[in-house]
C-alpha cells in the first residue's frame, strides 16, 4: 500500500478560470497534474487531496473537474479548500462521487493501520491581518478538526491529518490546530494552499512531533509526492 498527496489542483473544465496568469508554470497544468499522476500512481495507491480542487461555483459546474480526477488511478480522499464553493453539503458531494473518490468532513477514513482525519483549517491567530472575523471560523476548524479525529477508529496505529490552509502562522508558531494534533498523537500533516512566494516559508519536516508536507501542486512541480 503506497499514499501520496497533491493538493490545490484548481481545475476549471467547466468554467473559465486560467491559472497561467498566476505564472507561466500553471501553462496546461491539468496536462501536468495527469502525466505526472499516470507515471508514480496506480490503481491500489491511495491520494490524499487538501482542497482547493474546483473553480466552479456550483456543484453541476464541477462534474467535469471530479470526473478528471475519478479517472486517474488510485482512490482519492478529498477535503474542501477555501475556493471550492461548489462543495455545499457534503451528503450531496458524496452523492455525486465514484467509489474510488471520498469526502472527508467532520469524520474520518481507515487506511490500513492509519485514521485520516481532516477539516479545511483557517488562518492562525498572529497572521497577517487576522481579525475578529477569522478568530470565529479558526476557533470553528479547531473545534472540527478535534471532532474528525475523534471520529477516528482507536485501534488505529497511526493518525494523519489533512488541512488545506497550513496549522501555523507565518512565524510557525503553536496553534490550536498543533495542539489538538498532539493531543491525538498525529504523526503526519499534509496541507496546501500556499502558492508562489508562500512556498519560501512552508512548514516543512519534522516539527512540535509531526511531520508537515506542503503538497500545492505547484510546489511539487505537479507531481504526487510519496508520504508512505
Amino acid at each position: 500500500m503506497r499514499i501520496f498527496a497533491i493538493g490545490d489542483p484548481h481545475l476549471s473544465f467547466a468554467v473559465q478560470k486560467p491559472m497561467d496568469i498566476f505564472g507561466e508554470q500553471w501553462a496546461d497544468h491539468p496536462v501536468k497534474i495527469e502525466s505526472n499522476w499516470i507515471r508514480v500512481i496506480s490503481r491500489d495507491d491511495w491520494i490524499l487531496i487538501p482542497g482547493d480542487i474546483s473553480w466552479a461555483l456550483h456543484l453541476e459546474e464541477a462534474k467535469p473537474d471530479l470526473q478528471f480526477l475519478a479517472n486517474l488511478p488510485g482512490k482519492k480522499i478529498l477535503i474542501r479548500g477555501n475556493h471550492d464553493y461548489w462543495w455545499s453539503t457534503v451528503s450531496k458531494v458524496r452523492r455525486l462521487l465514484p467509489d474510488s473518490m471520498y469526502a472527508l468532513q467532520n469524520d474520518s477514513i481507515q487506511i490500513g493501520d492509519i485514521a485520516v482525519c481532516g477539516t479545511r483549517g483557517w488562518n492562525c491567530p498572529g497572521s497577517y491581518d487576522f481579525s475578529e472575523h477569522d478568530q470565529q471560523i479558526y476557533e470553528r476548524e479547531v473545534g472540527r478538526l478535534k471532532l474528525s479525529l475523534d471520529q477516528a477508529d482507536k485501534r488505529a496505529k497511526e493518525r494523519w491529518v489533512m488541512l488545506h490552509y497550513p496549522p501555523t502562522n507565518e512565524k510557525h508558531e503553536p496553534s490550536g490546530f498543533i495542539e489538538v494534533m498532539q493531543k491525538y498523537d498525529v504523526s503526519v500533516c499534509v496541507y496546501g494552499h500556499l502558492h508562489g512566494e508562500g512556498h519560501r516559508n512552508a512548514l516543512q519536516g519534522e516539527h512540535f512531533g509531526i511531520r508537515f508536507y506542503l503538497t500545492a501542486c505547484d510546489y511539487l512541480n505537479f507531481q504526487p509526492v510519496r508520504l508512505l
